[in-house]
């Protein structure tokens, strides 16, 4: 209500542009899929099933090739327009973050262009992305009361910036297991950022966010509803997870940077603000690479030990995995957001914490009586 009671000229031309870029990129990624599907089965580029994938049939992998050129021209066509129009807030804001925004397109482009490649190199790659965006000015200097830790050095907040760029990528890639749950993740993460941009007037953020997420939904719907046997299903593949991971980086940093740390207005901490939307993907990297690690295994060749496969385990339907896991992110977000006006970030992550552990150690024994039964 607060939002809407101050809604003036200037958060009004700007939510009218978010909803307008929103349209142009679902329009947009609605006819690129398609073609990109034809091209595929013309040059064979599938992914083909083996023993620890879950689809049947060969299906495309390169639905992530329209996530980065949507967006970019959605954007560059409203800026275009604004100005065509005589409108030049659009112009203004992208100037006044012309330096992040630079480094952050920077690091888009060169996650998608080196696409698929083996994980040492991707790491690499990861890195540089990271210190393009400490570079652009995007870093982590603020806790926000984590841990009691408010205020950070350059020297830890560089490496720790880094760090939590490396890692949510990575955690949007393994997590892309079913049909919807990456994008559907994603998109959530998208609707919450864009609306907390335009809350707080970070308006240019806000075009990103549900540009994206306008991106997002045609290919949630070639992927979750599309038929693999018509040549209609499509998977975003390493290239669609890495940009939209190095999306999600660049508003997440923002949003720690630019919301408001006065605790006592009532306001949500900005640590959970940027972070909630992620926990899932997050938590289940960690526990998956702390599992593999126990069991002397590589922590980065692939394995069926994701929350998604547990969910499998114990006979749930993929549809309704991927609509169960997506339901808890949005619940624990709220949650959380709500929460955090009273209750200290810390003591916030460690419930979630405890929430998440107690939900795999009975997701594992619900596994292991169903394995026990003749």
């Amino acid at each position: 209500m607060a939002f809407i009671s101050n809604l003036s000229a200037p958060s009004l031309f700007w939510t009218v542009n978010s909803i307008l870029v929103f349209i142009v990129c679902v329009l947009s990624a609605g006819v690129l899929i398609p073609q990109i599907l034809l091209i595929s089965f013309r040059r064979n580029l599938f992914d083909t099933p083996d023993e620890r994938k879950i689809h049947q049939g060969v299906v495309p992998r390169l639905g992530g090739i329209a996530f980065k050129p949507v967006v970019f021209f959605s954007v560059a066509l409203l800026l275009g327009v604004c100005q065509l129009l005589g409108y030049g807030d659009m112009l203004n804001g992208i100037v006044s973050e012309g330096r992040p925004l630079a480094f952050g397109f920077c690091s888009i482009m060169v996650l998608y262009l080196v696409g698929s490649i083996r994980y040492r190199a991707k790491f690499v790659v990861q890195i540089a992305c990271g210190l393009m965006l400490i570079a652009g000015g995007l870093w982590l200097d603020n806790l926000h009361g984590l841990f009691l830790i408010y205020n950070i050095s350059a020297w830890v907040g560089w490496p720790l910036t880094v760090l939590a760029v490396v890692f949510i990528i990575n955690a949007i890639n393994l997590i892309d297991g079913i049909d919807g749950l990456a994008s559907g993740l994603c998109g959530v993460a998208m609707l919450f950022y864009g609306v907390i941009f335009l809350m707080v007037h970070e308006y240019i953020y806000a075009m990103l966010a549900f540009a994206t997420l306008g991106v997002l939904v045609p290919f949630f719907c070639y992927n979750v509803f599309g038929d693999a046997k018509r040549g209609r299903k499509i998977f975003m593949g390493d290239t669609g997870s890495l940009t939209i991971g190095m999306m999600l980086c660049i508003l997440s940093l923002e949003v720690c940077r630019s919301f408001s740390e006065d605790t006592s207005a009532g306001l949500p901490n900005a640590f959970v603000l940027a972070y909630s939307p992620l926990i899932i993907p997050c938590f289940d990297v960690v526990r998956v690479y702390l599992h593999r690690v126990r069991n002397g295994k590589n922590p980065f060749l692939p394995d069926k030990n994701h929350i998604h496969h547990k969910l499998l385990a114990i006979g749930m339907r993929q549809r309704t995995v991927m609509i169960a896991i997506v339901s808890v992110s949005v619940f624990l977000t709220l949650c959380n957001i709500l929460l955090s006006t009273c209750i200290s970030v810390t003591q916030l992550l460690l419930a979630d914490i405890l929430i998440w552990t107690a939900a795999n150690i009975w997701l594992t024994r619900k596994i292991n009586r169903t394995n026990k039964k003749p």
